[in-house]
């Protein structure tokens, strides 16, 4: 029984996601969704559409959003080199591009 308490503790560590890391995921999304339905900002679909055509050669990895600024940031891949584009997700228009 001595064993099983530390044992189980250092399990529950392991599973368990750091403090805080899933709730802001989720809070962003949740805004990004709100803001969405109120038409405030375009769908992340229609961004993604628009955005990565362009990124001929590039590999997508993935978006963030930020509900601060109503902007998505998307992550390319291309040739070991990260390339984030920011879109203001009110207007879809690409407003900064980094790496390359």
């Amino acid at each position: 029984m001595k064993m099983f308490l530390p044992i189980a503790m250092l399990a529950a560590c392991m599973v368990a996601p750091p403090a805080g890391a899933q709730t802001r995921r989720y809070s962003d999304q949740d805004a990004a969704s709100e803001a969405r339905r109120s038409g405030q900002i375009r769908s992340l679909r229609e961004i993604e559409d628009r955005v990565v055509p362009r990124m001929v050669g590039a590999r997508y990895l993935g978006p963030e959003f930020d509900p601060g600024t109503s902007v998505y940031r998307l992550k390319f891949m291309r040739g070991g080199a990260v390339i984030w584009v920011d879109v203001d997700g009110r207007t879809g228009a690409v407003i900064g591009r980094s790496g390359e």
